[in-house]
């Protein structure tokens, strides 16, 4: 399966895109030392990479060394109560089974679920810290990782005391690399940021060490819903200037995650009901 997957990677991709012409990328889309930047990807759509994500870790970090700062999200979206899974769903008679027996996360080595092979390389990166959330959690390196990774709330996990505040305090950076605003994590800030009636609150639950010993939490977080997202960052670029550019064979945009997510609140605020 992996192998038919990369041989239609090959076929779409005109030369092998390098570590050197990734640094190249970056710096024509407009990233530069010293910036603090979160990153969103797609490996597949950059092209056959020689190296393969490690290319593409080694290259952000080289764009933007280490006065820079580079974070990812790294969630563990497994360690979720099973009520709510949907994708796919499991039988009742599995669910407090689940809840009685789920690893609890450590930020060492739990992995990360549907975040890409470039976010899970990066995790395992010397020198990465990643925060202590048992779903929601980010990675950092570089010069701002420890204020980044210091401090997450365990409800709303996007919301304040989280990384997401803190890079929008930074006045950080959103790279979408080969994805678009439909993969964009950082707007779940704006949700919890934003003031709109009835907002949709959820049972959660998580596996996660107190004191060293295994423990199964619940508690109430956001409900929250991508679905507007694309039709957000749409209308966000319509009205604000932002980078745009190739990362390899990616389609690819640069942005001010402050100034997406002040439009967005507002936006929220606006059509959600």
């Amino acid at each position: 399966m992996f192998a038919k997957k990369e041989d239609e990677v090959v076929k779409k991709t005109k030369t092998p895109i390098t570590q050197t012409r990734l640094i190249e990328d970056f710096k024509n889309l407009g990233l530069k030392a010293g910036d603090i930047v979160i990153v969103h990807s797609s490996m597949s759509k950059i092209g056959w990479i020689a190296g393969t994500s490690v290319a593409v870790v080694n290259a952000l970090m080289e764009v933007l060394t280490p006065e820079g700062t580079l974070v990812m999200p790294t969630m563990t979206s497994d360690n979720t109560d099973p009520e709510n899974w949907k994708n796919p769903p499991v039988p009742d008679d599995w669910k407090q089974i689940i809840r009685d027996n789920m690893p609890a996360y450590h930020p060492e080595y739990s992995t990360s679920r549907g975040m890409g092979r470039i976010a899970e390389t990066f995790r395992n990166y010397p020198g990465v810290l990643r925060s202590n959330h048992p779903q929601s959690s980010f990675t950092a390196w570089g010069k701002n990782k420890g204020d980044i990774c210091s401090r997450h709330d365990l409800t709303p996990c996007f919301g304040e005391n989280t990384p997401l505040e803190k890079l929008y305090n930074l006045n950080a950076k959103i790279l979408l690399l080969g994805v678009d605003h439909g993969n964009n994590t950082s707007l779940h800030y704006a949700e919890c940021e934003a003031n709109f009636d009835n907002k949709p609150m959820q049972k959660q639950g998580a596996a996660l060490f107190d004191e060293g010993k295994r423990v199964w939490v619940s508690f109430e977080d956001l409900d929250y819903n991508d679905e507007d997202f694309l039709q957000v960052g749409t209308e966000f670029e319509k009205e604000h200037p932002f980078l745009k550019g190739k990362i390899g064979q990616a389609d690819s945009k640069l942005l001010s995650l402050k100034e997406l997510i002040d439009f967005a609140i507002v936006w929220f605020e606006k059509n959600r009901k």
